[in-house]
């Protein structure tokens, strides 16, 4: 069994980004500016966003937080949105989520500028995405498909499925998988709450992707001998002998499946940190107008 280090391999990532904006500069380019939205105090996006400001710090970008009240109204968060579209400066932003209960998630995604969407949420990236076109990737596939890539995972013939079909992780991670790409051509199976005999299912895969949000779902006797797996989740569960009370699972059950795994994702320091990443590198792909010309 050999564990992916995610957080490694964001680390490794980060400093090779540094690199070329550290040229960028040095040429007297543009350096690329990542902004975020934050609604309301939601202690868990706070922290997000927390953690994208100083990574842009770490390689060199700039970032810009754009905080406001939950009290903020639906058309006065998308009058932010637009000003963010029109600022020249600005490569990308994300909205972070989730919002007040009060605004439409999908309205204010639908007003983002896909040429800013770093995000990878907005449906022409999705769409640009199916197709197989260049595109900003949602940012957790992104940071799994990176995994796979510098570990050398090969993926091609082989059988995945993913656990879980949310429009985040789920669904994008199985058209991923799927495409005639290097890391993809695999054949897919996608799994969620309504899939009869679940277990047989993910029995079956040589790679799992577990995205489902429910903690020590998958368990040892739903993998086979061998098989990669891939843990997306981040679930709290109460910990008395913790300082905070709690500790962070995934949604596989790591002691009991990783013995029988070639590769497999701790929680945490696994998926989690090449999501940041991943939002770096579309920012990156941005400011060098890659997508969009």
């Amino acid at each position: 069994m050999q564990l992916i280090d995610g957080k490694g391999l964001a680390k490794t990532i980060k400093e090779e980004i540094a690199v070329e904006v550290s040229q960028i500069k040095s040429t007297g380019g543009k350096t690329p500016h990542l902004a975020a939205i934050l609604v309301g105090d939601n202690p868990a996006s706070a922290v997000y966003v927390r953690n994208k400001v100083k990574s842009c710090e770490a390689v060199g970008f700039k970032s810009t937080l754009v905080r406001k009240e939950a009290t903020i109204t639906q058309e006065e968060l998308l009058q932010v949105v637009a000003d963010l579209n029109n600022d020249a400066d600005i490569d990308g932003y994300i909205v972070q989520l989730p919002l007040p209960a009060h605004i439409d998630e999908d309205a204010i995604n639908l007003a983002i500028d896909p040429k800013k969407d770093v995000d990878g949420f907005h449906p022409m990236n999705l769409g640009r995405m199916t197709l197989g076109l260049e595109t900003y990737l949602p940012a957790t596939p992104y940071g799994i498909v990176q995994m796979l890539d510098r570990y050398g995972i090969e993926t091609s013939g082989k059988h995945c499925v993913v656990v879980g079909r949310s429009n985040i992780v789920g669904t994008p991670m199985s058209i991923l998988m799927s495409r005639k790409t290097k890391t993809g051509n695999c054949t897919v199976t996608i799994t969620h709450s309504r899939t009869k005999d679940l277990a047989s299912e993910v029995r079956r895969a040589d790679i799992v992707i577990a995205a489902i949000g429910i903690a020590n779902f998958v368990t040892a006797d739903m993998v086979k001998e061998g098989a990669v797996v891939i843990d997306v989740g981040i679930n709290r569960v109460e910990d008395a002998s913790r300082k905070r009370g709690y500790r962070l699972v995934g949604d596989v059950d790591f002691d009991q499946v990783a013995p029988k795994s070639s590769f497999i994702t701790p929680v945490p320091g696994g998926v989690g940190p090449m999501t940041v990443t991943s939002l770096l590198m579309n920012t990156l792909k941005a400011s060098r107008k890659e997508v969009y010309k």
